[in-house]
Protein backbone atom coordinates (compact mmCIF):
# COMPACT_ATOMS: atom_id res chain seq x y z
CA UNK A 1 0.00 0.00 0.00
CA UNK A 2 1.50 3.37 -0.99
CA UNK A 3 2.36 5.84 1.71
CA UNK A 4 -0.06 8.66 2.33
CA UNK A 5 1.31 12.12 1.70
CA UNK A 6 0.09 15.68 1.96
CA UNK A 7 -2.68 16.83 4.35
CA UNK A 8 -4.09 13.32 4.76
CA UNK A 9 -0.85 12.22 6.37
CA UNK A 10 -1.63 14.24 9.47
CA UNK A 11 -4.65 12.02 10.11
CA UNK A 12 -2.59 8.83 10.27
CA UNK A 13 -1.51 7.24 13.56
CA UNK A 14 2.05 7.21 14.80
CA UNK A 15 2.43 11.02 14.65
CA UNK A 16 3.75 10.76 11.10
CA UNK A 17 6.69 8.53 11.90
CA UNK A 18 6.68 5.34 9.81
CA UNK A 19 7.63 1.96 11.29
CA UNK A 20 11.33 1.12 11.21
CA UNK A 21 12.40 4.77 11.26
CA UNK A 22 14.56 4.33 14.35
CA UNK A 23 12.04 5.96 16.67
CA UNK A 24 12.09 4.16 20.01
CA UNK A 25 8.31 3.99 20.14
CA UNK A 26 7.86 4.91 23.78
CA UNK A 27 8.90 3.29 27.01
CA UNK A 28 7.75 -0.29 26.45
CA UNK A 29 10.78 -2.45 27.06
CA UNK A 30 13.14 0.54 27.37
CA UNK A 31 15.99 -0.36 29.74
CA UNK A 32 16.51 1.84 32.73
CA UNK A 33 12.98 3.21 32.80
CA UNK A 34 10.78 2.23 35.72
CA UNK A 35 7.10 2.37 34.78
CA UNK A 36 4.74 3.80 37.37
CA UNK A 37 2.82 1.34 39.50
CA UNK A 38 -0.83 0.83 38.51
CA UNK A 39 -2.08 2.59 41.64
CA UNK A 40 0.55 5.34 41.62
CA UNK A 41 -1.00 8.78 42.01
CA UNK A 42 1.49 10.01 39.41
CA UNK A 43 0.39 7.46 36.79
CA UNK A 44 0.65 8.77 33.21
CA UNK A 45 -1.85 11.43 32.25
CA UNK A 46 -2.52 12.44 28.66
CA UNK A 47 -1.50 16.04 28.21
CA UNK A 48 -4.21 17.86 26.28
CA UNK A 49 -3.66 17.24 22.58
CA UNK A 50 -0.30 15.52 23.13
CA UNK A 51 -1.12 11.99 24.31
CA UNK A 52 -1.05 9.18 21.82
CA UNK A 53 -4.15 7.46 20.43
CA UNK A 54 -5.07 3.95 21.47
CA UNK A 55 -6.48 2.07 18.45
CA UNK A 56 -8.63 -0.97 19.26
CA UNK A 57 -8.39 -3.03 16.07
CA UNK A 58 -10.53 -6.02 15.07
CA UNK A 59 -8.57 -8.78 13.30
CA UNK A 60 -9.73 -11.91 11.41
CA UNK A 61 -11.38 -14.72 13.38
CA UNK A 62 -10.01 -17.34 10.99
CA UNK A 63 -9.69 -16.31 7.36
CA UNK A 64 -6.75 -13.90 7.17
CA UNK A 65 -8.41 -12.13 4.25
CA UNK A 66 -11.17 -10.85 6.54
CA UNK A 67 -9.51 -7.60 7.56
CA UNK A 68 -10.41 -4.06 6.59
CA UNK A 69 -8.15 -1.84 4.53
CA UNK A 70 -8.24 0.74 7.30
CA UNK A 71 -7.08 -1.82 9.86
CA UNK A 72 -4.10 -2.80 7.70
CA UNK A 73 -3.19 0.85 7.20
CA UNK A 74 -3.31 1.65 10.92
CA UNK A 75 -1.37 -1.48 11.89
CA UNK A 76 1.37 -0.50 9.43
CA UNK A 77 1.59 3.07 10.66
CA UNK A 78 1.54 2.85 14.46
CA UNK A 79 4.95 2.47 16.13
CA UNK A 80 3.82 -0.37 18.41
CA UNK A 81 1.10 -3.05 18.57
CA UNK A 82 0.08 -4.83 21.77
CA UNK A 83 -1.05 -8.35 20.86
CA UNK A 84 -2.66 -11.10 22.92
CA UNK A 85 -0.66 -13.79 21.09
CA UNK A 86 2.30 -12.47 19.10
CA UNK A 87 2.74 -15.80 17.31
CA UNK A 88 -0.79 -15.64 15.89
CA UNK A 89 -0.41 -11.96 15.03
CA UNK A 90 2.81 -12.59 13.11
CA UNK A 91 0.84 -14.77 10.68
CA UNK A 92 -1.31 -11.73 9.92
CA UNK A 93 1.82 -9.60 9.58
CA UNK A 94 3.29 -12.05 7.04
CA UNK A 95 0.06 -12.17 5.02
CA UNK A 96 -0.30 -8.39 4.72
CA UNK A 97 3.30 -7.18 4.78
CA UNK A 98 3.12 -5.49 8.17
CA UNK A 99 6.44 -4.89 9.96
CA UNK A 100 5.34 -2.99 13.06
CA UNK A 101 6.95 -3.99 16.34
CA UNK A 102 4.86 -6.33 18.53
CA UNK A 103 4.72 -6.63 22.30
CA UNK A 104 2.71 -9.24 24.19
CA UNK A 105 -0.28 -8.15 26.26
CA UNK A 106 -2.56 -10.81 27.74
CA UNK A 107 -4.35 -11.73 30.95
CA UNK A 108 -1.27 -13.23 32.60
CA UNK A 109 1.03 -10.22 32.11
CA UNK A 110 -1.51 -7.38 32.06
CA UNK A 111 -0.64 -6.10 35.54
CA UNK A 112 3.01 -5.73 34.59
CA UNK A 113 2.52 -4.61 30.98
CA UNK A 114 -0.22 -2.00 31.34
CA UNK A 115 1.90 0.66 33.07
CA UNK A 116 4.45 0.38 30.23
CA UNK A 117 1.77 0.75 27.57
CA UNK A 118 0.19 3.70 29.38
CA UNK A 119 3.57 5.41 29.65
CA UNK A 120 4.07 4.82 25.90
CA UNK A 121 0.75 6.54 25.19
CA UNK A 122 1.39 9.36 27.66
CA UNK A 123 4.69 10.11 25.89
CA UNK A 124 2.66 10.95 22.79
CA UNK A 125 3.10 7.68 20.89
CA UNK A 126 0.19 5.84 19.28
CA UNK A 127 -0.60 2.23 20.14
CA UNK A 128 -2.76 -0.43 18.49
CA UNK A 129 -4.38 -3.20 20.52
CA UNK A 130 -5.25 -6.52 18.86
CA UNK A 131 -6.39 -9.92 20.08
CA UNK A 132 -5.51 -13.26 18.54
CA UNK A 133 -8.86 -13.29 16.71
CA UNK A 134 -11.79 -10.90 16.51
CA UNK A 135 -12.42 -7.73 18.46
CA UNK A 136 -10.42 -6.91 21.62
CA UNK A 137 -12.37 -6.61 24.89
CA UNK A 138 -15.09 -9.05 23.67
CA UNK A 139 -14.26 -12.04 25.91
CA UNK A 140 -10.63 -11.00 25.39
CA UNK A 141 -8.06 -8.83 27.23
CA UNK A 142 -7.94 -5.05 26.92
CA UNK A 143 -10.82 -3.66 28.99
CA UNK A 144 -8.55 -2.46 31.81
CA UNK A 145 -6.08 -0.80 29.44
CA UNK A 146 -8.82 1.05 27.57
CA UNK A 147 -10.56 2.12 30.78
CA UNK A 148 -7.34 3.45 32.30
CA UNK A 149 -6.39 5.40 29.19
CA UNK A 150 -9.89 6.90 29.01
CA UNK A 151 -9.62 7.85 32.70
CA UNK A 152 -6.29 9.52 31.91
CA UNK A 153 -8.04 11.67 29.32
CA UNK A 154 -6.56 9.82 26.33
CA UNK A 155 -8.11 9.18 22.93
CA UNK A 156 -9.46 5.73 22.05
CA UNK A 157 -10.47 4.85 18.49
CA UNK A 158 -12.23 1.57 17.60
CA UNK A 159 -11.67 0.00 14.19
CA UNK A 160 -14.61 -2.39 13.64
CA UNK A 161 -14.24 -5.61 11.71
CA UNK A 162 -14.59 -9.38 12.12
CA UNK A 163 -16.73 -10.60 15.02
CA UNK A 164 -17.41 -14.22 15.96
CA UNK A 165 -20.56 -13.08 17.77
CA UNK A 166 -22.16 -11.51 14.69
CA UNK A 167 -20.91 -14.24 12.36
CA UNK A 168 -22.54 -16.92 14.53
CA UNK A 169 -25.73 -14.91 14.91
CA UNK A 170 -26.34 -14.42 11.20
CA UNK A 171 -25.24 -17.95 10.23
CA UNK A 172 -27.48 -19.60 12.84
CA UNK A 173 -30.73 -18.98 10.96
CA UNK A 174 -32.39 -17.99 14.24
CA UNK A 175 -34.53 -14.81 14.12
CA UNK A 176 -32.76 -12.18 16.20
CA UNK A 177 -34.24 -8.69 15.93
CA UNK A 178 -32.85 -8.37 19.47
CA UNK A 179 -30.08 -10.44 20.99
CA UNK A 180 -27.73 -10.73 23.96
CA UNK A 181 -24.12 -11.87 24.30
CA UNK A 182 -23.25 -13.98 27.35
CA UNK A 183 -19.61 -14.82 26.58
CA UNK A 184 -18.42 -17.90 28.48
CA UNK A 185 -20.75 -19.26 31.15
CA UNK A 186 -19.36 -20.03 34.60
CA UNK A 187 -18.24 -23.66 34.74
CA UNK A 188 -20.45 -24.65 37.66
CA UNK A 189 -22.27 -23.49 40.74
CA UNK A 190 -25.08 -21.10 41.52
CA UNK A 191 -23.89 -18.38 39.15
CA UNK A 192 -24.05 -20.81 36.22
CA UNK A 193 -27.57 -21.91 37.19
CA UNK A 194 -28.72 -18.31 37.52
CA UNK A 195 -27.27 -17.35 34.13
CA UNK A 196 -28.97 -20.34 32.50
CA UNK A 197 -32.29 -19.40 34.13
CA UNK A 198 -32.02 -15.85 32.76
CA UNK A 199 -31.26 -17.17 29.27
CA UNK A 200 -34.31 -19.46 29.48
CA UNK A 201 -36.60 -16.50 30.23
CA UNK A 202 -35.02 -14.02 27.82
CA UNK A 203 -37.09 -13.22 24.72
CA UNK A 204 -33.90 -12.22 22.89
CA UNK A 205 -31.63 -14.67 21.10
CA UNK A 206 -28.47 -15.43 23.09
CA UNK A 207 -24.92 -15.96 21.81
CA UNK A 208 -22.39 -17.82 23.96
CA UNK A 209 -18.80 -18.94 23.55
CA UNK A 210 -17.78 -22.39 24.72
CA UNK A 211 -14.71 -24.62 24.74
CA UNK A 212 -15.19 -27.63 22.43
CA UNK A 213 -14.79 -30.10 25.29
CA UNK A 214 -17.64 -28.45 27.24
CA UNK A 215 -20.20 -28.00 24.46
CA UNK A 216 -22.06 -31.23 25.30
CA UNK A 217 -22.43 -30.28 28.96
CA UNK A 218 -23.57 -26.76 28.11
CA UNK A 219 -26.15 -28.01 25.60
CA UNK A 220 -27.44 -30.42 28.24
CA UNK A 221 -27.81 -27.62 30.78
CA UNK A 222 -29.43 -25.31 28.20
CA UNK A 223 -31.91 -28.02 27.24
CA UNK A 224 -32.77 -28.56 30.91
CA UNK A 225 -33.25 -24.83 31.48
CA UNK A 226 -34.92 -23.78 28.21
CA UNK A 227 -36.63 -27.02 27.18
CA UNK A 228 -35.46 -29.50 24.58
CA UNK A 229 -37.64 -27.93 21.87
CA UNK A 230 -35.92 -24.51 22.00
CA UNK A 231 -34.14 -23.90 18.68
CA UNK A 232 -30.38 -23.35 18.67
CA UNK A 233 -27.24 -23.58 16.56
CA UNK A 234 -23.72 -24.84 17.18
CA UNK A 235 -21.26 -22.82 15.08
CA UNK A 236 -17.65 -23.94 14.89
CA UNK A 237 -14.53 -22.81 13.04
CA UNK A 238 -16.36 -19.85 11.50
CA UNK A 239 -14.66 -18.44 8.37
CA UNK A 240 -12.12 -21.29 8.43
CA UNK A 241 -11.66 -24.28 6.13
CA UNK A 242 -13.76 -26.62 8.28
CA UNK A 243 -16.54 -24.17 9.12
CA UNK A 244 -19.71 -25.93 10.24
CA UNK A 245 -23.10 -24.80 11.56
CA UNK A 246 -25.42 -27.39 13.09
CA UNK A 247 -29.01 -26.21 13.54
CA UNK A 248 -31.89 -27.81 15.40
CA UNK A 249 -33.57 -28.09 18.78
CA UNK A 250 -31.46 -28.15 21.92
CA UNK A 251 -32.46 -31.77 22.45
CA UNK A 252 -31.42 -32.82 18.96
CA UNK A 253 -28.16 -30.86 19.12
CA UNK A 254 -27.30 -32.37 22.48
CA UNK A 255 -27.66 -35.87 21.01
CA UNK A 256 -25.69 -34.96 17.87
CA UNK A 257 -22.81 -33.42 19.83
CA UNK A 258 -22.65 -36.40 22.17
CA UNK A 259 -22.25 -38.64 19.13
CA UNK A 260 -19.83 -36.36 17.27
CA UNK A 261 -18.16 -33.76 19.50
CA UNK A 262 -17.12 -30.49 17.80
CA UNK A 263 -13.55 -29.36 17.37
CA UNK A 264 -12.07 -25.89 17.26
CA UNK A 265 -13.61 -22.56 18.23
CA UNK A 266 -17.33 -22.87 19.09
CA UNK A 267 -20.13 -20.32 19.42
CA UNK A 268 -23.66 -21.27 20.48
CA UNK A 269 -26.80 -19.38 19.50
CA UNK A 270 -30.04 -20.03 21.41
CA UNK A 271 -33.43 -18.73 20.29
CA UNK A 272 -35.30 -16.41 22.62
CA UNK A 273 -38.30 -17.47 24.62
CA UNK A 274 -41.55 -17.05 22.73
CA UNK A 275 -44.63 -15.60 24.35
CA UNK A 276 -47.59 -17.95 23.82
CA UNK A 277 -50.90 -16.39 22.81
CA UNK A 278 -53.41 -17.04 25.57
CA UNK A 279 -56.52 -19.04 24.67
CA UNK A 280 -59.05 -18.81 27.48
CA UNK A 281 -62.53 -20.36 27.45
CA UNK A 282 -65.03 -18.59 25.20
CA UNK A 283 -68.15 -17.35 26.89
CA UNK A 284 -71.16 -16.19 24.92
CA UNK A 285 -74.23 -14.23 25.92
CA UNK A 286 -77.47 -16.13 25.46
CA UNK A 287 -80.69 -14.15 25.67
CA UNK A 288 -83.74 -16.16 26.61
CA UNK A 289 -86.89 -14.31 25.75
CA UNK A 290 -88.80 -13.26 28.82
CA UNK A 291 -86.32 -14.90 31.22
CA UNK A 292 -83.78 -12.16 31.90
CA UNK A 293 -82.93 -12.51 35.57
CA UNK A 294 -82.41 -9.61 37.97
CA UNK A 295 -78.61 -9.93 37.83
CA UNK A 296 -78.40 -10.04 34.04
CA UNK A 297 -80.02 -6.79 33.10
CA UNK A 298 -81.88 -6.39 29.82
CA UNK A 299 -79.18 -8.17 27.81
CA UNK A 300 -79.59 -11.64 29.32
CA UNK A 301 -77.28 -13.84 31.36
CA UNK A 302 -73.71 -15.07 30.97
CA UNK A 303 -73.69 -18.80 30.35
CA UNK A 304 -70.84 -21.09 31.35
CA UNK A 305 -69.38 -18.89 34.11
CA UNK A 306 -69.60 -18.78 37.88
CA UNK A 307 -71.01 -15.56 39.28
CA UNK A 308 -70.86 -12.13 37.69
CA UNK A 309 -67.71 -11.02 35.83
CA UNK A 310 -66.31 -7.47 35.89
CA UNK A 311 -67.42 -5.44 32.84
CA UNK A 312 -63.94 -5.33 31.27
CA UNK A 313 -63.52 -9.11 31.66
CA UNK A 314 -67.01 -9.67 30.31
CA UNK A 315 -66.23 -7.61 27.20
CA UNK A 316 -63.10 -9.67 26.57
CA UNK A 317 -64.99 -12.95 26.80
CA UNK A 318 -67.79 -11.72 24.57
CA UNK A 319 -65.49 -11.17 21.57
CA UNK A 320 -67.03 -12.73 18.44
CA UNK A 321 -65.63 -16.08 17.39
CA UNK A 322 -63.23 -16.08 14.44
CA UNK A 323 -64.67 -17.80 11.36
CA UNK A 324 -63.00 -21.09 10.55
CA UNK A 325 -61.68 -21.47 14.11
CA UNK A 326 -64.66 -22.45 16.29
CA UNK A 327 -64.30 -21.48 19.92
CA UNK A 328 -61.52 -18.98 19.25
CA UNK A 329 -62.23 -15.24 19.68
CA UNK A 330 -60.93 -12.75 17.14
CA UNK A 331 -58.60 -11.27 19.76
CA UNK A 332 -56.69 -14.56 20.16
CA UNK A 333 -56.41 -15.14 16.41
CA UNK A 334 -55.30 -11.55 15.82
CA UNK A 335 -52.64 -11.88 18.50
CA UNK A 336 -51.35 -15.11 16.99
CA UNK A 337 -51.22 -13.59 13.50
CA UNK A 338 -49.35 -10.59 14.90
CA UNK A 339 -46.80 -12.99 16.36
CA UNK A 340 -46.43 -14.62 12.91
CA UNK A 341 -45.89 -11.19 11.36
CA UNK A 342 -43.17 -10.40 13.94
CA UNK A 343 -41.32 -13.62 13.10
CA UNK A 344 -41.57 -12.93 9.37
CA UNK A 345 -40.14 -9.43 9.86
CA UNK A 346 -37.31 -11.02 11.83
CA UNK A 347 -36.39 -13.14 8.81
CA UNK A 348 -38.40 -16.37 9.17
CA UNK A 349 -40.48 -17.62 6.25
CA UNK A 350 -44.24 -17.24 6.67
CA UNK A 351 -44.74 -20.99 6.53
CA UNK A 352 -42.16 -21.64 9.27
CA UNK A 353 -43.52 -18.80 11.40
CA UNK A 354 -47.08 -20.11 11.09
CA UNK A 355 -45.90 -23.60 12.05
CA UNK A 356 -44.08 -22.29 15.12
CA UNK A 357 -47.00 -20.18 16.36
CA UNK A 358 -49.42 -23.03 15.70
CA UNK A 359 -47.32 -25.18 18.00
CA UNK A 360 -47.35 -22.47 20.65
CA UNK A 361 -51.07 -21.73 20.54
CA UNK A 362 -52.78 -24.82 19.19
CA UNK A 363 -54.44 -22.73 16.45
CA UNK A 364 -54.65 -24.20 12.92
CA UNK A 365 -51.55 -23.40 10.88
CA UNK A 366 -53.62 -22.60 7.77
CA UNK A 367 -55.49 -19.86 9.66
CA UNK A 368 -52.23 -18.36 10.89
CA UNK A 369 -50.71 -18.48 7.41
CA UNK A 370 -53.63 -16.50 5.97
CA UNK A 371 -54.01 -12.77 6.54
CA UNK A 372 -57.71 -12.10 5.94
CA UNK A 373 -59.29 -8.88 7.16
CA UNK A 374 -61.82 -8.89 9.93
CA UNK A 375 -65.39 -9.00 8.56
CA UNK A 376 -67.45 -5.90 9.01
Amino acid sequence: MPRTSGPARAMMPGKGVPPGSGRPGGSVGDPGRTPPAPDDADAPRAAAGRGGTLYVVATPIGNLGDITLRAVEVLREVPLVAAEDTRMTRRLWARHGIRTRLVSYHARNAERREPELLAHLADGHDLALVTDAGTPLVSDPGASLVARWVDAGGAVVALPGPSAVLAALVASGIPAPRWAFEGFLPRSGRERRERLARIAEDERATVLFEAPGRVAATLRDLADACGEDRMAAVCRELTKLHEEVRRGSLGALRAAVAERPPRGEVALVVAGKTRPVARGPVRTRAVEAGRAGPSSGAGGALQGGEGDAPPELERAHLAPAAPGVPGTPWSALDGARARVADLVRAGMTRSAAARQVAGETGLPRRELFRTPGRPS
